[in-house]
């Protein structure tokens, strides 16, 4: 493989994982993803020695200037006429054909004039796209504490006095939970109680809400992907929600393999969109009737269930009551 070969292949893997990040609404990673790929595209269209002809420059200055769109748009939700993901799909095959004989017909509208990426970060900078809330965790704590009157022992362990926050309802999200589905003779039904989460920010999350879906071992959906409302209130380092999920398919009808995923997610007023925070799953064997609590994973979510990290070394866990219906 040519060295030309090498760099278009990083690019076509790096371009397909921005677009995998968008599709599954990791929308900080998407930016960072895009981002990174377009000031790499910019910087070889625009390079002197480049090994690439002038069409094919061309070509790579309209494909950064649609991933900057793409970027764009993700960080101005609320905006009309954004860039689509759909658009930039589109543009998907322009650059798994760059090397080929002849260019291909460039398939969307870009400026006439190409759009620069914004530089990288100096050292020491912060990334203001997603400033990792793991990094403020003390100092949000620390805070909690003071506005709740608690304090940190000698040792540097917390206690705090319990005090129950409402969540703000001025951005209320109203999910789109389904009912149960009929019960079919000799069929199990699964309900889920999402109680709480456990998080050493939680006071700090806007409008958190948490995503649900069943994903076979490959990590296709195999049920309807479903939102819960934003959650209830907020207790120390617990995120409030006795909401019950009803999982639109009988348990003997899941493919082998298959695992529930909670995604929790919260809008960051800052970005002006939603972040997932961490994800935690649960597999087949691991549903039983009654109270159980399941390890939260640092994001991205990984529905292939290949690459997990925990989120923290605390005991902060996803609380849930599981019920299963047999009439």
């Amino acid at each position: 493989m040519t060295e030309k070969s090498k760099l278009l292949s990083r690019w076509k893997t790096s371009f397909t994982k921005g677009t995998d990040f968008d599709s599954w609404g990791q929308l900080v990673e998407a930016v960072d993803e895009y981002q990174m790929l377009s000031r790499q595209l910019h910087k070889e269209a625009t390079s002197g020695s480049s090994q690439f002809t002038d069409d094919q420059k061309r070509t790579l200055s309209k494909i950064a200037s649609c991933l900057e769109l793409r970027s764009r748009a993700l960080q101005s939700p609320h905006a009309v006429d954004g860039f689509s993901l759909e658009s930039l799909k589109r543009v998907e095959p322009v650059l798994h054909g760059l090397l080929g004989r002849s260019q291909q017909e460039f398939p969307v509208s870009v400026p006439s004039t190409p759009l620069k990426p914004p530089p990288m970060l100096e050292k020491g900078e912060i990334n203001d796209l997603d400033v990792e809330d793991e990094e403020d965790e003390e100092e949000e704590i620390e805070s909690h504490l003071g506005a709740t009157g608690g304090s940190k022992s000698s040792s540097g362990s917390a206690t705090t006095t319990s005090v129950k926050t409402p969540i703000p309802t001025s951005s209320y999200r109203s999910g789109n939970l389904l009912p149960r589905i009929p019960h079919e003779p000799g069929t199990t039904l699964l309900t889920i109680r999402l109680d709480k989460i456990g998080l050493k920010d939680a006071s700090s999350h806007v409008d958190p809400f948490f995503t649900v879906s069943v994903k076979d071992v490959t990590g296709v959906d195999v049920t309807q992907v479903q939102e819960t409302p934003v959650a209830i209130s907020k207790e120390d380092l617990y995120i409030n929600y006795c909401i019950d999920v009803e999982v639109q398919k009988p348990i003997e009808k899941l493919p082998k393999g298959t695992a529930i995923f909670f995604e929790f997610k919260h809008y960051k007023p800052k970005k002006k969109f939603t972040s997932t925070k961490c994800f935690a799953f649960m597999e087949l064997d691991e549903i039983k009737n009654g109270a159980c609590v399941i390890e939260l994973y640092k994001k991205p979510t990984d529905f292939k269930r290949k690459k997990l990290s925990l989120l923290t070394s605390k005991q902060l866990y996803l609380h849930l009551f599981l019920t299963l219906h047999t009439e």
